[in-house]
């Protein structure tokens, strides 16, 4: 009878401390520990499209770029589609089926300035309506929409290919007033690379 009580009382223990460590999760700030600084150069490839090259800046949004960065090493974005386009707005993609930590959001609404404004050509992260829910989906800017400036992480520009933007929004056939592409109509992204 001790046996059994001493068991039970572990495994409420043990249950009391998963439960403790679930509730006090926060937000991981990269997967990596060392933040990274200063601008980085990036080359999307969309297949039937042509290149993207943009411009990412760490010194505003170390956090995004950081997680940004090690996903594109790790070859996270090879294959992964376009799935939302809003032409005169923007594109989405970087969905992958892997489930990923989200990062802290590097906004002003969130508590952390970002200066960089929703203008044509840049590039920001997608989120739920969870101000810490960002993980590798990213939009690019196809017309201007500063009203989502302070509430989305902006970390970078496109500069060079801005046409390859304006191509994908402009063949999108979207199901919904929400930009869902189907899925065999929805652009490839062949890669994502750094690049000097």
């Amino acid at each position: 009878m001790k046996n059994k009580i001493g068991i039970i009382v572990i495994g409420i223990i043990i249950l009391i401390l998963l439960v403790f460590l679930v509730i006090n999760k926060k937000p991981k700030e990269s997967s990596d520990d060392l933040m990274l600084s200063g601008k980085y150069n990036v080359e999307i490839i969309v297949k039937d499209y042509g290149k993207i090259k943009l411009e990412l800046d760490a010194d505003t949004a170390p956090i995004t770029v950081t997680n940004f960065i090690n996903l594109v090493n790790r070859k996270y974005y090879d294959g992964t589609k376009f799935h939302r386009i809003m032409e005169g707005f923007m594109i989405q993609g970087g969905a992958g089926s892997e489930n990923l930590t989200p990062i802290k959001g590097e906004f002003s609404n969130n508590g952390i300035k970002n200066d960089i404004s929703h203008v044509r050509g840049v590039i920001s992260m997608a989120r739920t309506s969870v101000p810490d829910s960002a993980t590798s989906q990213f939009f690019i800017v196809h017309e201007d929409s500063k009203f989502l400036d302070g509430n989305y992480a902006a970390f970078g520009h496109v500069t060079e290919g801005i046409e390859v933007v304006d191509k994908i929004a402009e063949d999108s056939n979207p199901t919904d007033d929400n930009g869902t592409i189907r899925e065999s109509e929805q652009p490839i992204i062949e890669s994502i690379r750094v690049i000097e």
